[in-house]
């Protein structure tokens, strides 16, 4: 819960710096965490857990490789993502970047998490698939919220529109739908 909160603080402090409105910040952070991400900021995080386990599944069908490369060397997803998820990117990529992302998350929903995680992952798959152990591994995933194109932020938002290819929201709702259900199945 602690993690959850104080990638909420990101959140709405910078909503609070953009718009300089208490009032306006305050709106969009309810639409946000009522609306658009449900559950992310609770005491189970279930809809984050939910969203890191749709990924995973996302990178499995559309990057394979890095798939297995991850899950052969045994890093969690969660431990590589949760904090692009919590934070909505805002303490890992160049401001500008992120208010973009933010306006398409605002505007097209949570599908645009989904777009910018597999860009950053697809981008720097070569580099993923170097590593060769859990520590380097997880520094390669820090480093691709670093790549060169993030901080041009014009080219990386076309790019998260191209490069991981059709990603219906359909199909994220099918995922979701699927994996909270084995997931409480589990326990």
């Amino acid at each position: 819960l602690l993690y959850s909160i104080e990638g909420l603080n990101y959140i709405a402090g910078l909503l609070l710096l953009v718009t300089k409105s208490e009032d306006t910040a305050f709106w969009l952070l309810k639409v946000l965490v009522e609306q658009i991400l449900p559950n992310y900021y609770t005491r189970t995080m279930e809809g984050v857990i939910t969203d890191i386990e749709v990924l995973e599944e996302l990178v499995r069908i559309k990057i394979p490789e890095v798939h297995r490369h991850v899950s052969a060397i045994g890093l969690p997803w969660a431990v590589i993502t949760t904090k692009w998820f919590i934070c909505l990117f805002a303490e890992v990529l160049p401001i500008e970047t992120v208010l973009r992302i933010w306006d398409c998350l605002f505007y097209e929903g949570s599908k645009i998490i989904f777009r910018v995680c597999l860009t950053l992952i697809k981008r720097n798959q070569v580099s993923l698939l170097q590593c060769s152990d859990f520590s380097s591994l997880a520094e390669c995933f820090k480093e691709i919220t670093r790549d060169s194109l993030v901080v041009q932020c014009h080219e990386f938002m076309q790019s998260i529109f191209k490069v991981p290819g059709s990603l219906p929201r359909s199909m994220i709702v099918k995922l979701r739908t699927r994996l909270a259900e084995e997931r409480q199945h589990r326990f």
